[in-house]
């Protein structure tokens, strides 16, 4: 049979020499499938992090938490005996928060705990450096004169008479909480404190929900 000068033989010989020299391609549906599957795969039993190592060791990162925060103690005590730093009365309350974080890391620390109470250990002890760091940037802002404080450091001296004024200088503290001692890029301690706090707060979450499969 002619079909536009050319018989049906040459035709169905010019097909087959096309596929023979066509090379072979998965349909693109698979194609794609076995490239999600390969993907998946890789991700699967690719090794983990550093970081997700770390954060996912039994006693490590608690034991990280209180050494960050006794290094933020030292450096506060060390800024205050030899750099005469003296602290206000919200420096104090950083430092207590500090102190207090110590606490619940101590066990999940030493001791080898149970997932439940490892998760439990770290997340009271980030829920404790979260407090410190909203107190931390509370203080910031009331240095930055943003809001006024509460307390005894930030009230302005005002009396009646000039016995009531001398009383009140005498009880006023030394040490104002509206005043920046020392500031480094425009951040003062307090604010270098929220950060840091709410550094420690975020990788204390992290490692309580981290499992010890990846290890």
């Amino acid at each position: 049979m002619m079909i536009g000068g050319r018989s049906m033989k040459s035709c169905n010989a010019s097909s087959m020499r096309w596929r023979r020299l066509r090379p072979s391609v998965p349909c693109g549906r698979a194609f794609a499938s076995s490239m999600a599957t390969t993907i998946v795969s890789g991700m699967m039993t690719a090794p983990p992090s550093a970081f997700a190592r770390l954060t996912a060791a039994p006693r490590l990162p608690s034991a990280l938490l209180v050494l960050a925060a006794l290094g933020a103690l030292g450096t506060a005590f060390a800024s205050q005996y030899w750099g005469g730093l003296n602290p206000c009365e919200m420096c104090w309350w950083q430092r207590y928060a500090y102190m207090t974080a110590i606490l619940p890391l101590l066990p999940s620390a030493l001791l080898r705990l149970s997932a439940g109470q490892r998760r439990a250990s770290l997340l009271l002890g980030g829920l404790v450096f979260l407090v410190g760091a909203g107190i931390s940037l509370f203080h910031a802002g009331v240095e930055q004169k943003w809001w006024e404080g509460f307390t005894a450091c930030t009230a302005p001296i005002s009396a009646g008479g000039l016995d009531d004024l001398r009383a009140a200088i005498l009880a006023a503290p030394v040490v104002r909480c509206d005043d920046i001692p020392w500031s480094l890029f425009g951040i003062s301690i307090a604010g270098y404190s929220a950060i840091a706090s709410l550094i420690l707060a975020l990788f204390a979450v992290k490692a309580a929900f981290s499992t010890e499969s990846v290890r």
